[in-house]
């Protein structure tokens, strides 16, 4: 059966769909964590953190689902991908997955009972639900950019060598941990905006603001120590010769070795591209600019594009390269060598342009029902706020 577009392109398509995916878990779920992570710290009596609380409490279950679906996605299009990131990173899913339980279970425990300590320890509960996530995911982003340490053997069975699997410790390194910081100061600034926005004028507010103004600057900072470390570590990777787009799903027809500065490559054949990183500064000083002049929707536009840049930047940069080996050549996973199969592309692309209006339109209308500033009024007279 011919399909209508062509092996090549569906590979891209879908490549291109993870990333959007993932840029909107980073700006949708994104908040939620950013707001958790804030939480101790903005508020400080039981009603204001009621109040910050409640500013995600009506939407995060269904943010949450952005995470679903990027992990779905990622093994539906990109099965050898899935099995070897999460073969070497099940500790640090783990971790993950262990943090965002704390996070339902803060959420509806937290105010059963009126005793100061247990509020206050679900509260700190919320807090690693959201910090530890964030900085997870910034750390795994680093591992994937500095090259895993895993091969496949005849039958595409993965192995990890090393200490990779040895413990979570051996995923941290002065630039994993770099990255794991950016992230962290990516998601409190995208928390910091939505506080502006949801929550009603007053002493909770301003501390968020004066948060989102540091993270603001850090975004900038640790971003651009990023692009040193790059630029100057010899840190990259490159594919040796041409690479057929249209063949089968086999990691071992591609060639991926280490290059110093391979990660900025493609910026220079392709300059459309630097609008990427362009963007991850920009955000920041936009976000800085709405929090100056108390222009609430702008910050917050801001800082969600300052999250679209930094992960359109590691995808532009890593083209086509999806997960590199840093132990063979013949092991690291392209967009061209891991894909699932063309049929299986095209089904899915046709399921992803029926439902994916659908939530669009279901979640803005959630959104636009339920949008308002959180006061500390409503906490005494609605009976449905946490």
């Amino acid at each position: 059966m011919e399909l209508p577009l062509d092996y090549p392109t569906l590979r891209v398509i879908w490549w291109g769909l993870v990333g959007v995916v993932l840029i909107g878990f980073a700006i949708m779920d994104g908040f939620d964590m950013g707001v958790a992570a804030l939480l101790p710290f903005v508020a400080k009596t039981d009603s204001e953190r009621r109040a910050v609380i409640n500013t995600v409490g009506a939407t995060w279950e269904g943010n949450q689902v952005w995470f679903i679906v990027g992990g779905a996605g990622l093994f539906a299009a990109w099965p050898l991908v899935y099995g070897a990131s999460f073969s070497g990173f099940y500790l640090a899913m783990f971790l993950v997955l262990m943090a965002l339980i704390l996070r339902p279970v803060g959420f509806k425990y937290r105010s059963k009972r009126p005793g100061k300590a247990w509020r206050r320890n679900w509260d700190w509960a919320l807090f690693i639900g959201g910090f530890v996530p964030a900085l997870v995911f910034g750390v795994a982003i680093g591992n994937v950019l500095q090259g895993a340490p895993f091969s496949h053997d005849d039958d595409l069975r993965v192995t990890y060598h090393d200490q990779f699997l040895g413990g979570l410790l051996g995923l941290f390194s002065p630039f994993t941990i770099l990255c794991g910081l950016t992230s962290v100061a990516m998601l409190v600034l995208q928390g910091s905006t939505w506080l502006g926005l949801k929550l009603e004028k007053g002493v909770v507010r301003d501390r968020a603001l004066r948060f989102g103004l540091f993270a603001a600057l850090g975004v900038i900072a640790l971003f651009a120590a990023g692009y040193i470390f790059v630029r100057f570590s010899g840190l990259g990777y490159s594919v040796v010769g041409a690479v057929s787009a249209d063949g089968p799903s086999n990691p071992t027809r591609a060639e991926v070795v280490r290059q110093a500065g391979g990660w900025l490559t493609n910026f220079a054949r392709h300059p459309w591209m630097w609008a990427a990183p362009v963007l991850g500064f920009a955000g920041p000083l936009i976000a800085l600019a709405g929090q100056r002049l108390r222009i609430d929707w702008l910050a917050f536009i801001g800082s969600s594009l300052a999250a679209t840049g930094i992960i359109a930047t590691v995808g532009c940069s890593m083209f086509p390269i999806i997960l590199p080996s840093s132990v063979d050549a013949h092991s690291s996973l392209l967009v061209w060598t891991a894909s699932s199969s063309h049929l299986t592309l095209f089904i899915m692309l046709l399921v992803v342009a029926v439902f994916l209006p659908i939530v669009l339109l279901y979640t803005s209308w959630v959104y636009k029902v339920l949008f308002g500033r959180v006061s500390t009024e409503q906490l005494k007279t609605n009976p449905d706020l946490y």
